[in-house]
């Protein structure tokens, strides 16, 4: 890993990217903190064309999305000649619909729907990639969500876009999980968890207990491309706490 790989999963800031002129600050913020990318996430209704003149005005490469699953099935012409526009080879699924939870059947019947899109997507050259809370680890005819992802999508269309917080809550060593799936992993979400009053929260990357040497030396087997820096509730201001998480993994990589 190195810091040009390094991103500011745009979740995090949601409150401050509502209109072009807040997203706009935002992003000076962050170029000012020190990330030279972003994921874009969450962010008000602003022209495309808007974003992209925006993150070019300041050298800020938009590496990945989440982006709504309406969009995919109605939209994916032109949600694909956006990211292609934006140099973003990355269109994220931020979760699973709620209609496609609660039964292998409805995982299945999910699969159905996703495989079309991701072989659309990955025409175009790019990639579809799915983000995981901890849900999908819960077992339906005994197997959790990515196993049917692994029996039923192809891992050159649709990969994984790991979140490091979301995989220890579900019960999965992330540093597992990661060289089990190693051929659908090329981007992560790194956030870190601490306990406070018996309770496992969201912390700033480097400040919590993840096992971070691991989880990055897995990363840097595979080959991953971009670690977005997520934190979805901050104790402080959001811009600090991504700051902070920036200079530990700094520090990791010896700068």
């Amino acid at each position: 890993m190195n810091t040009s790989q390094i991103a500011a999963q745009l979740f995090t800031v949601r409150n401050f990217t509502k209109t072009a002129e807040d997203f706009a600050q935002t992003m000076k913020k962050l170029k000012d903190i020190g990330y030279d990318a972003v994921q874009i996430s969450a962010i008000g209704p602003i022209d495309y064309r808007e974003v992209k003149q925006i993150a070019d005005s300041l050298d800020i490469k938009i590496c990945a999305t989440h982006s709504p699953f309406q969009r995919m099935r109605e939209d994916l012409a032109n949600l694909i000649r956006e990211h292609q526009m934006w140099g973003c080879d990355y269109i994220g699924l931020g979760s699973l619909p709620p209609e496609f939870r609660g039964s292998y059947e409805n995982a299945v019947a999910f699969t159905e729907i996703i495989n079309p899109i991701a072989k659309e997507v990955a025409k175009s050259g790019l990639k579809l990639v799915y983000h995981n809370h901890k849900f999908e680890f819960e077992k339906h005819n005994g197997k959790n969500l990515f196993e049917v992802f692994e029996d039923h999508t192809d891992p050159k269309e649709l990969g994984f876009l790991i979140d490091t917080f979301w995989l220890q809550a579900g019960g999965a060593s992330p540093t597992a999980f990661i060289e089990q799936y190693a051929d659908r992993i090329e981007v992560v979400h790194l956030k870190d968890m601490q306990v406070i009053k018996d309770e496992a929260v969201m912390a700033e990357v480097g400040e919590g207990n993840m096992d971070w040497q691991s989880i990055i030396k897995a990363c840097g087997d595979i080959r991953v491309q971009w670690y977005a820096v997520e934190q979805d509730v901050c104790r402080r201001d959001p811009f600090e706490s991504l700051a902070i998480s920036l200079a530990h993994i700094k520090k990791w990589c010896g700068e």
